[in-house]
Formats: structure tokens, C-alpha cells, sequence
């Protein structure tokens, strides 16, 4: 094992951490103790496995469904960011995500994106895994059309197996054109992308499913062979067994745009609905089209298992998270990257639509204003409750990573007030919860 590698897996002994990590640190990546113990160096780590983490928080009324709190790592890098140190902030973000008690973490895969620089999420989800307990984990998405699906099968089931049940998967079609491009798909438009998500995933199950078969579809060909006894008293025929952990795999989708076809296939299908939050009228409509087509299908539509993705930043007062906000990572990003991508996209008038503006009152503090949620925990925690009074509800919170490594401290902070005081405090309303 390389050094610049070990420095990324856990200790030998928990006794040993602190010495091991200190001088693990003083070599990592040829950079100096001080700047990588920002990032990827946590001399109090507990070595794998580590110490149980919960929420001291009391839950606020008995019998309810409360909100639970997830991240999802774009994972929004400064495109002056080495890959190294997308990495170790990706790995920073895991273990006091679990430390702090968050339930989930979600890893974006994109080939081409500059500031969406992690193309192999599954890399980041085995690293991390080893450096936490109980948090789980979720390539969101891996992007089926640029994948040969039969492989991805393996591989998908292989690390289910690795997590034991701290593993689900998120799939996707796949947004940016110049991806598609790398992967041999050219001019396609959503209709046929999301074809070949169908195709895909009707493969990965027979795969899963370890029954003889071969297909020839309109965008793969894959097969399964048949374990053949070969007449010799040994094991030569025995195919290994990748198929998920405990026998089924939790799939969950994303959508983003109104009435999103994607949140209506995975209503189809009974996956895990995540939304990216564009505004809380068009997340209205995802719960809306996921509920139908549901029903119709006859799954049960429950809002527990809906994850809703959203840029959230908490500190003691709301001047100090405005302040950490603006000026840092969040503030930075939307600058230079996500505004212009969502002016570009239309994304942005769904918010002003909600927020009764023009475009032309558009502007990064209004963006803080208006779109992120920003605050002292009793701030959040009233904006969030007012989002569930609109909406109805979601049961996790996934919050957007951004680029804190300069001054990782207010971000950390941020995680920890968010699991445990803000979640706590925000509940499914009682018929919402009733009715799921």
C-alpha cells in the first residue's frame, strides 16, 4: 500500500491512530502536515471499526416520522482542485457526515464536468465505507446509459456485498451532452436516453437473478451462462455470486425538471424518488407524478423513502450563516458555475415563480435568500417546516456538499447542527405520515 493511499484508509490500532496519522500526514501527497489535516487527516479517527454514533437529540413528539439527514457529494469542486483533493474532501465529508450522525451520503458520478469531477463514485463509496460505521451510502447516479450494464451489475452487487446493507443504488439518464459524447452517444435525445435506462436495468436484474439467459437488446447484448457440472470432482464450474446484499437492492431516481418522467418511472417501479430542488412548486409536482404513477402500479407511495436535495447552511446566528454562506464555497459555486448553468436551463424560474420576483431581481444574495436555506437552526427549522406545509413533506434531507477545504470548520459545523438541530425538530405532517 502507497503511502498517499494509506494516508486515505484507516489506522492500524486504535491505540496507534494518532502517531500513524500524524505521520501519514507529514508525507501525504507531497503536501505539509498543516494543509492536508485540513482535509483528509482526522488524528482523532477512530480506526475501522469505529466507535457507534447516534443523535442526542430527543425526538419532538412521540409516534411521528421525522426527517432524516443525508449528503449528496457533487461534489461542486473549484476546477483548480487536484483529483487528489477531491478525493480526501470526499472522504473528510464521509466521516464526520457519520460522526455527526447522518444517515446517508450520496456520490455523483460525472466524466466530463469540471466543478462534477468525481467519475467513479464507487472508488469514493469503498474508501469511505472503511472509514465509517454506520452510514450508507449510494452512487447518485450512476448514469446507465454510459454503462455497459451487465459490468455494472457485478460491480454494483460486488460492493452491496463489501457495504452489508450500507449500500443502495441511484440511477440516472445522465444530463450533460458532452458526457453522453465520451460514451459513444451522439445527438440522443431524453426519449431514447431514458430507453436505454429501462434496458439497462431489465439486464442488471437477470444478471442479479443468476439464471441462464442471453438477450439481444437495442443497446446492449448480455447473457448469463449455466453452471454445468464439467464431470470433475472439483470446482472449476462455480460462477461467483454478485448478486446484492441480502438478495435485493434498494434503486432510487432523480428528477428535476416539472412533472419529471424520471420520477414517474421510479413511481412505476417502486424506487426511492430523490428531487433535486428547483422550487417548491415543481417539487410539489414530483410528489404528484411519483404518487400516480404508483398507485397505478399498485406500489405504495411512501414519503419516508422520499429524499429531497438542497443547498443548506446553518451557524449559531443568521448573520454568521448568511456571512459563511455568501462568502464561502455555496456563495462561490453559484458565482461562477450553477448560476449560469440554471439561467442556461431555465432552472431558475421556478423559484422566482415562487417567490413572486422577476428575473431581473436575481442576484447571489437573493439566491441566498430565496433559494438555499440559510440560517441559525430555529431559522432553518421554520423555513423547512414551511416547505412541508407546502409540499407535504419529504423524509430526507439531502444536503449539497460544497468546496469548504480552505477553512473546513464552519462546513463541519454546519453538518453537525443540521443532524442534530434541525432534523430532529422537523417532522412528516401526522396524515402524511399516516397515510404512508
Amino acid at each position: 500500500m502507497t503511502t498517499a493511499f494509506a494516508a486515505a484508509w484507516p489506522g492500524p490500532a486504535v491505540g496507534d491512530r494518532a502517531a500513524d496519522h500524524r505521520a501519514v500526514a507529514s508525507t501525504f501527497g507531497g503536501r505539509s502536515a498543516a494543509k492536508s489535516s485540513n482535509v483528509s487527516v482526522d488524528v482523532d479517527r477512530p480506526a475501522y471499526p469505529c466507535d457507534s454514533v447516534s443523535r442526542t437529540t430527543t425526538p419532538i413528539g412521540r409516534g411521528e416520522t421525522l426527517m432524516e439527514s443525508g449528503l449528496i457529494h457533487i461534489p461542486y469542486m473549484r476546477p483548480e482542485r487536484t483529483s487528489r483533493e477531491t478525493f480526501d474532501w470526499a472522504l473528510a465529508n464521509a466521516r464526520e457526515a457519520d460522526k455527526r450522525g447522518f444517515d446517508s451520503m450520496m456520490v455523483a458520478e460525472h466524466a466530463t464536468q469540471k466543478w462534477e469531477c468525481i467519475p467513479n463514485p464507487e472508488l469514493v463509496i469503498a474508501a469511505a465505507a472503511a472509514q465509517t460505521e454506520r452510514i450508507k451510502f449510494a452512487p447518485m447516479a450512476h448514469l446507465l446509459p454510459q454503462h455497459h450494464p451487465a459490468g455494472l451489475a457485478i460491480q454494483v452487487g460486488w460492493l452491496s456485498q463489501i457495504l452489508e446493507g450500507r449500500y443502495f443504488l441511484g440511477v440516472g439518464a445522465g444530463a450533460y451532452p458532452q458526457s453522453s459524447y465520451v460514451h459513444g452517444i451522439r445527438d440522443a435525445d431524453s426519449q431514447s436516453l431514458n430507453e436505454m435506462v429501462r434496458e439497462a436495468l431489465d439486464i442488471m436484474e437477470k444478471v442479479w437473478k443468476r439464471e441462464p439467459f442471453f438477450m439481444e437488446g437495442k443497446y446492449w447484448s448480455a447473457g448469463y451462462p449455466e453452471e454445468v457440472e464439467d464431470g470433475h470432482d472439483d470446482d472449476q464450474h462455480k460462477l461467483a455470486d454478485y448478486s446484492p446484499y441480502g438478495g435485493k437492492l434498494d434503486i432510487a431516481v432523480t428528477g428535476l425538471s416539472p412533472n419529471s418522467p424520471s420520477i414517474r418511472f421510479a413511481g412505476e417501479r417502486g424506487f426511492k424518488p430523490v428531487s433535486i430542488y428547483s422550487g417548491s412548486s415543481i417539487l410539489k409536482t414530483h410528489w404528484e407524478t411519483y404518487e400516480k404513477a404508483a398507485l397505478e402500479n399498485s406500489h405504495v407511495p411512501d414519503r419516508s423513502r422520499y429524499h429531497v436535495s438542497q443547498t443548506v447552511f446553518v451557524a449559531e446566528t443568521d448573520k454568521e450563516a448568511r456571512k459563511l454562506a455568501l462568502e464561502g464555497g455555496i456563495g462561490y459555486c453559484f458565482e461562477r458555475y450553477l448560476m449560469p448553468i440554471w439561467e442556461r436551463f431555465g432552472m431558475i424560474e421556478g423559484f422566482v415563480k415562487d417567490a413572486g420576483a422577476e428575473m431581473s431581481d436575481v442576484n447571489l444574495e437573493w439566491m441566498c435568500d430565496n433559494v438555499w436555506i440559510v440560517g441559525s437552526p430555529e431559522t432553518v427549522v421554520e423555513k423547512m417546516n414551511k416547505l412541508f406545509e407546502f409540499t407535504g413533506g419529504w423524509g430526507t434531507l439531502q444536503v449539497e456538499s460544497h468546496d469548504y477545504i480552505d477553512n473546513p470548520t464552519p462546513w463541519f459545523e454546519s453538518l453537525e447542527l443540521i443532524a442534530n438541530e434541525v432534523a430532529p425538530k422537523i417532522a412528516l405532517p401526522e396524515k402524511v405520515a399516516a397515510a404512508s
